[in-house]
């Protein structure tokens, strides 16, 4: 796919165009107004029960202070874009990783491993499965933003894969994580190509963020044919006031 062919500029910045877009339903109130002169910035944030993340659409240090005056002392402020720089004075980052984002290319239809629907009533057996195996955020409600897989075995939810972010044009893949009892057995890779299977046939085209640190997971998503069209930075930072400054080791 030609770069900026059917809108992938906007994959430089997911959160904020799904929820200035398609996800725009789930996004929290807006904090309070502020009017400081020459310093403007619009945050706009998930709902706490469905996404921990927040979005601007430009970032810099100016921007920093801005979110600063939003979230408030102690305040936390969960960002994921293509290029995020350090915070200013007075910010602590408590996680920064970098991801790769990738793009379903030439992937190959589903098997047909048998799958169920998963839905709020799952909800806490979703949530249990991503405690154990922490595939990224996950909350109560993410399960509402898409199209959840799973599968299941005399009742346990072994595995699962879902829709998160959602843009014009593309649906992201979330959420595939699968118990330690049934891995090797390809149902991470089954589920991720019935989801991109199930957006490609809604007319969009599936992408998925991984760690560049799973190699595991970067090497299958690779071999189902998906390719990676950049590198993007998650931060998560708690603002302390702009008198706090680091605590530094004494040796």
């Amino acid at each position: 796919m030609a770069k900026g062919a059917r809108g992938e500029d906007l994959l430089d910045n997911p959160v904020w165009h799904s929820l200035r877009g398609p996800l725009s339903g789930f996004a929290a109130p807006p904090p309070e107004p502020h009017s400081t002169p020459g310093v403007m910035c619009e945050l706009i944030r998930f709902d706490p029960s469905v996404n921990v993340f927040s979005a601007v659409e430009e970032i810099e240090e100016a921007k920093w202070n801005r979110i600063a005056e939003l979230v408030g002392v102690e305040g936390f402020c969960a960002l994921f874009r293509d290029v995020i720089p350090g915070p200013s004075p007075g910010w602590e980052e408590h996680f920064r990783g970098p991801c790769l984002q990738m793009v379903a290319g030439d992937i190959p239809e589903p098997l047909g491993v048998e799958v169920v629907r998963l839905g709020s009533d799952d909800a806490a057996d979703m949530l249990a499965l991503a405690e154990l195996t922490e595939p990224g955020p996950f909350m109560s409600r993410t399960v509402e933003l898409g199209r959840y897989v799973g599968v299941r075995r005399e009742g346990r939810l072994l595995a699962m894969a879902g829709e998160r972010f959602r843009l014009p044009s593309f649906v992201e893949i979330s959420a595939v994580c699968t118990h330690p009892d049934v891995r090797g057995e390809g149902l991470a890779g089954e589920l991720t190509l019935n989801v991109a299977d199930s957006i490609r046939r809604g007319g969009d085209e599936a992408f998925l963020h991984v760690l560049e640190t799973n190699e595991n997971a970067v090497r299958l998503y690779q071999k189902l044919g998906f390719v990676v069209r950049r590198k993007v930075d998650v931060v998560f930072a708690q603002w302390h006031g702009s008198q706090w400054r680091p605590e530094v080791a004494e040796f």
